[in-house]
């Protein structure tokens, strides 16, 4: 292939995708170790650049925005005017690969999505949704790029662990609750579930984002008052920041969210709750689902099958007991 000194990606999704994508861009910068990369994305996912220096440059594209049409043709224009030798887009509409044609840029990369897909594209690449995330999203670059990164990397330097702790971060995004997309148990099973780690002797650490202000409150009114129990919630200001607890901890319980993939990128042991969502397209084998067998012949459904979660929600009936055993 020609020199490539300027690469574009495109990603627009939540925070997690960009954990996700990761490995893609990384294996990229190893292929082409000189090129500079610029990543398109939305502006609710830009704090991706606190983690990571494989990025050197944010373009924000509020595709959510009332007024996205417009967004998409002033990004198109900067894209044109970008001089990028090389583009790559992970999403899968079909109107992608017409985004990528019309930003002229001369090599063109993105899943195939059909006829127009495979005639405006340099190489359309099989999109394959059965794997997990992070190995589809690599497809993209499997065309171009001899080296493949398994994992997401961030740039965290290593941490001193916290003797017997378990770190637990019980939110999901607020976009989703308002969505109705829920993905994780109830607050008074994450009271339920700290308190029996703390019978169990673990010191245990709460934290959470600025989503999960109400979650946190109803936990905190059911722990039990214990010296082995830390309230950090509110005090990691950044991703970067909760990066760094997650090094901290011995383990980690989450719920399917963001810092579950900051997790597998850290390396800490991680279980994770899941629900409606398929935990085989979301984490590696290093990562404990911790599921129940409900016998719904729909589940996984939440984007499989439906845009919104039941209202039985019977995957969720996860018990404290059932989530602590698996942690013990």
């Amino acid at each position: 292939m020609e020199k490539v000194n300027k690469i574009l990606a495109i990603n627009f999704g939540g925070i997690g995708d960009e954990i996700l994508f990761l490995p893609t861009l990384i294996s990229l910068k190893k292929e082409f170790p000189h090129a500079y990369i610029t990543l398109a994305l939305e502006p609710r996912s830009k704090s991706i650049k606190d983690l990571t220096s494989i990025i050197d440059e944010l373009i924000l594209v509020d595709i959510k925005n009332k007024n996205k049409y417009i967004e998409l043709l002033k990004f198109i224009f900067k894209a044109r005017f970008g001089k990028f030798d090389l583009a790559i887009t992970a999403g899968g509409n079909k109107f992608m690969s017409i985004i990528l044609w019309l930003t002229g840029i001369k090599k063109k990369y993105g899943y195939d999505t059909g006829k127009l897909s495979q005639k405006l594209l340099t190489k359309a690449v099989p999109l394959n949704k059965n794997q997990y995330a992070v190995k589809m999203y690599h497809d993209l670059v499997s065309p171009i790029a001899n080296t493949i990164t398994e994992l997401p990397q961030i740039d965290i330097a290593n941490q001193e662990k916290i003797p017997n702790s378990v770190l637990v971060h019980p939110g999901v995004s607020k976009m989703s609750i308002q969505k109705g997309m829920i993905k994780t148990i109830t607050p008074q099973t994450w009271a339920e579930t700290i308190n029996l780690l703390l019978e169990n002797g673990k010191q245990v650490i709460l934290a959470g984002g600025p989503d999960d202000d109400e979650c946190i409150k109803e936990i905190l009114k059911q722990v039990h008052n214990n010296k082995s129990f830390t309230n950090v919630y509110g005090q990691t200001k950044n991703l970067r920041e909760l990066a760094e607890l997650i090094g901290k901890a011995e383990k980690f319980l989450c719920s399917d969210s963001a810092p579950l993939h900051i997790a597998v990128a850290i390396g800490t042991e991680t279980y994770a709750i899941f629900g409606p969502t398929d935990d085989k397209k979301l984490i590696p084998p290093s990562v404990t689902a911790i599921k129940i067998n409900d016998d719904c012949p729909l589940k996984p459904c939440l984007w499989e099958r439906r845009q919104t979660t039941c209202k039985e929600l019977n995957c969720l009936k996860i018990t404290a007991e059932d989530i602590v055993k698996k942690i013990i």
